[in-house]
């Protein structure tokens, strides 16, 4: 399959000004033509995705559906990726003119709060967050009031830390988590239920896979990953995910990525295992565990994380700093120890300023491999 000239291919930076017609046509039904958007590239080179229109519809039909009615939205993710784009496509199917923040300016709590002051206060007001975005206005009573503002509050695009969610409902803001990606327009699961139309199934191996109307065309250019991706069998048409999950009576819960396990001397380690009990220690404000090569036990686990603000924190120049984090790392790790089987506690802790993240606010896990190979001491390329 390849790109065809009619296509609507998404480009870096697009805004609503140069999307919203076209979509509002697309929404309509009065054009038909497929909507090309690039992956994440979490999981490698980012690849393009064609989406049938009638894809779009179904997966903002099922959105308004599931969360009460259409509404206005907040946009504050990248356009040229899923998760934006659907921001603008369901305010076409809405009729309604999303609140753009500056993409140029950091998110903060305060651009949250200002842009959420900027919606109509007589229609419902939503906004699609990743985990980072809503951290960071957690931290402020600003930010915190806006979230209250709005009637749903979308996180996803990571995996969300179960304490950020408990913290963000304890304070009043109605967050829904969603799990999808390009393939599927974006979330096809709502705090673990699929949308309307949507199938899940988990296969034997412990995969998951997705079906229903909202699934892509396949991969522009790239028939071979196509094939081996969309797959269709005597139940329907489905896109194999790169994740893990179990399904019980109905709800999804993901695990993690296949590839994302470190087997460590025999021992398989969940990252995100690891991660939760990272983030429950109070010292710790955020955490991202990977495996990385290791001649004696095959893959070792390694760890990134920021420290909440406070004296383990507070060093005076780099030099000092670098010469206390080691017994940082080594307070972490026995705290871990209480907690965890011994083959999980990680055997380097390198404390950073920032976790690497993709500008989809998607943990950059190469780039964390990188920080952590260079003893943490590198930049991380925060968004």
């Amino acid at each position: 399959m390849t790109a065809d000239a009619d296509d609507l291919v998404v480009p870096p930076g697009a805004t609503w000004a140069d999307l919203g017609p076209p979509l509002r046509a697309l929404m309509d039904g009065a054009d038909g033509r497929p909507v090309v958007v690039a992956t994440s590239g979490s999981s490698g080179t980012p690849k393009r995705v064609r989406l049938p229109a009638a894809a779009l519809r179904a997966s903002g039909t099922g959105t308004a559906e599931r969360l009460g009615g259409h509404g206005q939205w907040l946009l504050a993710l990248p356009t040229h990726h899923v998760a934006g784009l659907q921001v603008l496509a369901r305010s076409a199917l809405a009729g309604t003119e999303p609140v753009e923040l500056d993409a140029a300016r950091p998110f903060t709590a305060t651009v949250l709060a200002a842009a959420v002051g900027r919606l109509d206060p007589g229609t419902r007001r939503y906004a699609s967050l990743v985990p980072t975005q809503l951290h960071r206005a957690l931290a402020d009573p600003g930010g915190v009031a806006a979230l209250r503002d709005l009637d749903a509050v979308l996180v996803g695009g990571a995996a969300t830390d179960d304490g950020l969610l408990a913290r963000a409902r304890a304070a009043g803001a109605r967050v829904v988590t969603t799990y999808g990606m390009s393939e599927t327009c974006g979330g096809c699961v709502y705090d673990g239920v699929p949308l309307p139309g949507v199938r899940v199934e988990v296969t034997a191996e412990g995969r998951v896979r997705l079906g229903g109307p909202v699934l892509a065309e396949g991969y522009v250019d790239d028939p071979d990953r196509t094939a081996r991706s969309f797959v269709t069998d005597a139940s329907g048409r489905w896109f194999l995910t790169e994740d893990r999950g179990v399904c019980r009576a109905g709800r999804l819960t993901v695990l993690g990525r296949v590839d994302d396990v470190v087997v460590s001397g025999g021992h398989k380690v969940e990252p995100r295992d690891v991660e939760a009990a990272l983030r429950a220690l109070p010292e710790v404000q955020d955490a991202l565990v990977v495996g990385l090569p290791d001649p004696e036990w095959g893959q070792r686990v390694a760890a990134l994380v920021t420290l909440e603000p406070g004296p383990a924190s507070a060093a005076q120049d780099d030099a000092q700093r670098h010469r206390a984090e080691p017994t940082v790392a080594d307070d972490l790790r026995a705290a871990l120890r209480r907690n965890l089987p011994a083959h999980a506690v990680p055997r380097q802790v390198e404390v950073v300023d920032g976790i690497p993240a993709l500008p989809t606010g998607k943990p950059d896990r190469a780039a964390a491999r990188r920080l952590l190979d260079a003893g943490g001491r590198m930049k991380p390329h925060l968004h």
